[in-house]
Formats: C-alpha cells, structure tokens, sequence
C-alpha cells in the first residue's frame, strides 16, 4: 500500500495543475451563464417598464392639441410640389381678429410650418362646420419698414402686398392683399405697426379703380417694434417680425353645407386643396422671385407628425391607431443598423428562463398596452405592441457579443497559461522524474554537474528528483567548480607573465641600472607591468584597475624619442618628422610609451616588407576643441570591417598563420584602457595606402595645467 501511495504521489502535483485549470475553465463558463440568466431577468423587467413609460409618452403626447392635429390629419402634406394642404385644426375656429389668441392657438397646436427668415405658416379649418367654410392662413415673417396702400389709390403694387391661392375641384381662387396700415386710437399706445390686409380679386391688369373689396376676406398684420435680431441699435430700417392672419373665403365650401346640412366635415378632399401664399414688396415690376415670404420655399421645416412617434420606438415595437370602426394607422419602431451578434449566445440567452414570465422556460411574450384619446372627431384608440423576445434577447445578444471578446480574452489566457505551465513545468517535471528514476551512484561525475535540485526536496515528483540526486551533484559541483577556477586563475596568470617578461629581470637590472641609460626605460616597463599583473585574477581585470599619474608632456619631443628607440623592441624605419615647438598634454608618460609600443608591434606584424611606420601630430584642425591629434600609420593590407569593432576587446588577435601562437590579444587591448584612464580615445582607420590609429589625449597649457 505505502508502495502504491509513493507512486501515486509522483502524479501529484500533474494532477492537480490540470484538475485546476479545468475546474476554472468550468467556473467562469458558469460565471458567464450565471450573469446572463440575470441580466436577462433584469432586462425583461426593465422592458416592462421602458414600454409602459413609453406608452405614458405618446398618449400623454396625442392628448395634447399638436397630437390631436396630428391624429386628426394623419396624411398631412406640407410643401408637396410648391403648395400647402390645409389641416383640420383642433379648434372650431381661430380668433384671427386678436393677435394674442390666435398665436397661442398656433403655438399649442403646434401646426406652423417653420421657414428662413423668421417665417412660418399655418393653414387650416376649423372642425365645426357651421362656423362657415372658410380657411384659416397665420403666420410670421421678417422684413424691413412696412409700405402702407393709401385708399384712394387705383394702383395695389405701391405698397407691401399679400399674394393668395386656393385651388380644389378644378376651381382656382386669386386674391391680391394689399397692406393697409390702420390709424392708432387717440391716447392708446401702440407698440410696432398695426394694420390689415384688404382682399381683392386679383386682375391681370394694375389698374384697381372701383374695385371692391372681397368682403368676407379678412386679413390682419402685426409688426413688431424691436428689431428681429435684438440689436439695440438697429435704427428704422433693421428687419423686424410680423405676424398676419387671413382669413379666406372659399364659397365651393359654403355651398357644400349650404347644399346638404350632413356634408361630412371636414371635406373627404381636404388634401387635395392647394394653398400658396407669398408676400411681394413695393414695386411695380416685382414677381414671385423677390418675394419676402413665399410657401413654396424648399427650405421649410414640417411640423410633428405620427411619424415621429416611430422615434420614440424600439425595433420590433409597433403602435396600432384606429378611429371607432374606421381605417386604423400602424407606426413601426425605428430600424437602426442591425448590430452584430453571435448565433451561439442568442440561442444560449433565448433558453434562459425568467422567473416572472410564467411560460416555458426560454420563451417570453407579446406585450400590447391599450389606451385612448378623445378629439372633435371622435374616440383614438391606441394600442402599443412590444416584443419582448426581440427586444430583450436581441438587446442583451448584441451587448454580450460586445462583451465576449473580455470573456474571449479570459478563457484564452486560462489555456495560455495552462499550456505555458504543462510545457514549461509539468512536461519537465515528468522528464526529470523519469530521468532520476535512471540515475544510479555508480554512474560518471560528469553525466550530475549540469544537474541541481537542492531546492526540491519532498514527496512530490520533484522530491524524487531531489532525493536521488542531490547527494551526488553537491560533490560533484563543488569539486568541479573549485577545479576550474584554480585551472583558470594559474592559466591566465602564467600567460600574463610570459606575455610581458622577456627575460631575466633581475640580470637586465644589473646591467642597465642607471636612469640615464637609454634600456632603462624599457626595463622600467616591465617592472611595472608585473607590478600591474601581480595577483590580479586576470590579465583584463588587471589593467582595468591600474592606475596612472598624469603630467604634462611635451609630445613633439616623446614622438622623437620613439622613433629613435623603436629599434630596441625590434620595430625598425620608424619615421617622425619633428615640429620643433612645444605640443603640451596631459599623459602618463610610461602608460602613453606602453601604447605606442603596442601600436609599433601591431604596425610592424601587418606592415608591407620594406615600408616604414611613420608618426605625425595632427593639424589643430583635425582635432577635437582643447585636444591634440597623433597619427599611426603603416602601408599594408586594410583591417576587414567586421573586425573593425572588434580589434580592441580583450583576447581577439586575429591571428590565422602559425607564428601567431604566442599573441593573447591584449596588446590593442592594453592601449584603448591605458588611453581611456589618460582621458584620450584611439580609433582605427582603413586608408588607401594602408591603416592608421588616430590617437587623442587633452591638451596641456604653458603652465602645465
């Protein structure tokens, strides 16, 4: 049994990772159900009161005088090629003799059609037949000062004038209204202009002499006194409002009651009479064009209709109104742009049940809501129907369709992570367990250095790992890592010294100890290096860490020194050409002689046989503000440019003869630190004629600073 346990122990921690993510997987697709199940009940809810709301709405709406109007003209036409139809008006009749009350009547019943410049216009009838068959005409306009018709006069086209229309049943009525300003009573104020328009018959000709009046044509006009645009300085001649109502007398309609007292009211024809209206300025010569006011402009603005009630409908609502027994209007909610949604969660959210619904589960009802308005014509019945399955499910598809990228994005990250823990952890987990179920004591040190499992010890697949194992590689690592840094540390150390010592020192001394002897200045160099290499782990680290003591000096005399003593480390035809003034900078004069003899040997290996090394100061232009220029340069092959970077790490050589086994390739190496620790910098350049260190270094004034 133990036996059996410590096996299954070895599939613990796989076991448990999968078990988890797929319990997760599991618990956020239940998630997902769980907030779409209550989404859906709070949507159906909500739905319930938006339409009750909105049925609130729209009869509260149709109750109004500008629902009623719509409701009893629900094929109102407004601007149909050029004219007006005349609506039947919620009123039995308009008091258009006072200005206050017939605006009111317009504004509340909402039946002016907007225009530009101030204007609007409203035409219609009244709904008690007996107040007589006349059709009402109201509205605004914007102009300048008016120009009054005197009486007396033959002639209309002399002042302001209102241009009238009415066509029905083949019968066309013209009248001409000229504006006739009235006299203000004594010691009653006025405010604006006060005036009527006098109805004639209109003539092709302009001569009105001993012409009546229309006497049932009524018309009245109101100016204002303030300035359209409430400048208050707009002077006499600014545009000011003015308000008219007209009223027309059609005697085809008075014959019709006149006829039959059961005509029916309002005329089944309503909607084919034609209304124009237009308003012409003082001139002889003016026509329809420079109208001030013309109800044919395109640019009007219709009023509210039944139509505009689809607005405050959603897709798959419909609003049904009907008169008694009579020819019923149906109004569709808005079709929008069709949002996108996924089959998946529309068939998932149309099986959710709701609590409340009381019908299979998934399934929800047709809602209709009925109500009713009253008008001069009769009873409305208004009925709402709403689709609660479309509204509701369609509406919370589209948004969880929206949503489900989040969803998307969540599970993809479980499988994600799941499978970077299956490749990264548990596939190794396993390879390992198998691996330390192979590995026995007597296997080779070498096959456990590459292996640590110190920090998994346990019961579990890496407790295996850790028990097998752990004993061999603690050995093995620790005598193997001390090995190779003993080995490392004496190699490069020995390499070091043999690099810079190239003979007895101490016989060299002896022989050459004075300071005036030109060797002991190379001698001196080699103390130094192995004063440099001495104890340091590496050569790199070693020269890293030296330090240098920087004076001034004078290189046009140093240059001359090297080229007459290259010859002493075997670089011959070294050329300099003396300046013989004074070039001061700051250097370590044993550090500088260091790179320049790197450079020499460096330049003497790739030099063409026969040709010489030469050495030359820059230009003062060439270098650098408050620096100085030196120049290496040998006739040779050119450096490859991919060793061009290169050149100067530690270590790289570039060595591909056989007589090159003694370079470590520190020599470039030792130069660019040495310069770098001087505050100079060295760069190598592939020329026509061969290669070139340039070399810089901060320039020293007279003073030595």
């Amino acid at each position: 049994m133990k036996r059996f346990l410590r096996w299954l122990a070895s599939f613990r921690l796989r076991l448990l990772f999968r078990s988890a993510f797929l319990v997760l997987i599991f618990a956020v697709m239940a998630l997902v159900v769980a907030v779409l199940q209550g989404e859906k009940q709070r949507a159906w809810r909500n739905y319930q009161n938006v339409l009750a709301k909105t049925k609130e709405h729209i009869v509260a709406r149709l109750r109004h005088p500008s629902g009623q109007l719509a409701l009893m003209n629900p094929e109102r036409r407004t601007n149909d090629a050029g004219v007006v139809h005349p609506v039947l008006l919620p009123f039995s009749a308009i008091d258009f003799d006072d200005r206050n009350k017939s605006w009111n009547a317009l504004e509340m019943a909402d039946c002016l059609v907007r225009y530009p410049r101030h204007g609007s216009l409203c035409v219609g009838i009244g709904n008690n037949p007996w107040i007589g068959g006349f059709i009402y005409v109201a509205g605004t306009f914007g102009s300048g000062p008016l120009v009054a018709h005197e009486i007396g006069d033959r002639y209309l086209d002399g002042a302001h004038r209102m241009l009238v229309s009415v066509r029905l049943r083949g019968i066309h009525y013209r009248w001409i209204a000229p504006f006739e300003a009235l006299p203000s009573k004594r010691g009653v104020p006025v405010e604006g202009v006060n005036g009527r328009f006098t109805g004639y018959e209109e003539l092709e000709e302009r001569d009105y002499d001993k012409r009546l009046p229309e006497k049932d044509f009524r018309g009245w006009l109101w100016q204002e006194s303030r300035c359209a645009d409430a400048r208050p300085d707009g002077g006499q001649d600014c545009e000011r409002k003015s308000f008219f109502s007209l009223r027309l007398p059609v005697e085809e309609l008075i014959a019709d009651l006149l006829r039959n007292r059961q005509a029916p009211w309002p005329p089944p024809d309503l909607n084919s009479i034609a209304v124009e209206i237009y308003l012409l300025p003082p001139g002889e010569d003016k026509s329809r064009k420079d109208a001030l006011f013309d109800s044919a402009s395109n640019a009007s603005v219709s009023p509210f209709s039944l139509n505009d009630l689809g607005e405050l409908l959603q897709v798959g609502e419909s609003l049904r109104i009907q008169r008694g027994d009579g020819e019923e209007i149906l109004i569709r909610g808005r079709e929008g742009l069709e949002e996108q949604v996924s089959p998946l969660l529309t068939g998932l959210i149309r099986r959710l049940p709701v609590s409340d619904e009381g019908q299979d589960a998934g399934s929800t009802p047709q809602i209709e809501l009925e109500d009713s308005v009253t008008t001069p014509l009769g009873d409305y019945r208004i009925t709402l129907h709403g689709d609660a399955g479309r509204v509701v499910n369609k509406t919370l598809s589209a948004t969880a369709t929206r949503l489900s990228w989040f969803v998307g994005a969540v599970m993809v990250v479980i499988v994600l992570v799941w499978l970077v823990i299956e490749i990264g952890m548990i596939r190794r987990i396993a390879r390992f367990t198998r691996r330390a179920r192979q590995f026995s004591p007597w296997r080779e040190e070498s096959e456990f250095i590459a292996f640590d499992f110190s920090d998994l010890e346990g019961s579990d697949e890496l407790g295996i790992l850790a028990g097998r194992l752990d004993w061999l590689l603690a050995r093995v690592r620790e005598d193997a890592s001390r090995e190779r840094i003993r080995a490392a540390q004496e190699k490069e150390q020995w390499h070091a010294v043999g690099h810079e010592i190239m003979s007895p020192l101490q016989s060299l001394l002896a022989l050459h100890g004075s300071p005036e002897d030109p060797d002991y200045r190379y001698l001196a160099r080699m103390q130094q290096a192995i004063r440099v290499l001495y104890g340091s782990a590496t050569p790199s680290e070693a020269f890293q860490s030296s330090s240098v003591a920087l004076e001034t000096l004078d290189l046009d005399g140093f240059f001359a020194d090297i080229a007459d003593n290259a010859s002493h480390i075997g670089v011959s035809d070294v050329q300099y050409v003396p300046r013989g003034v004074s070039v001061l900078a700051r250097a370590d004069e044993y550090a500088l002689e260091d790179v320049m003899g790197h450079l020499l040997k460096n330049a003497d290996r790739h030099r063409s046989p026969g040709t010489p090394i030469t050495l030359s100061l820059g230009p003062e232009d060439e270098a650098e503000p408050g620096s100085v220029s030196m120049k290496v340069h040998n006739i040779g092959p050119p450096i490859a440019s991919e060793w061009l970077d290169k050149i100067f790490e530690y270590g790289f050589s570039g060595s591909t003869g056989q007589g090159d086994e003694g370079r470590r390739g520190q020599g470039l190496f030792v130069a660019k630190t040495y310069m770098a620790k001087m505050g100079g910098t060295i760069r190598v350049v592939n020329e026509a004629n061969g290669v070139s260190f340039y070399l810089s270094l901060k320039r020293a004034d007279e003073r030595g600073e």
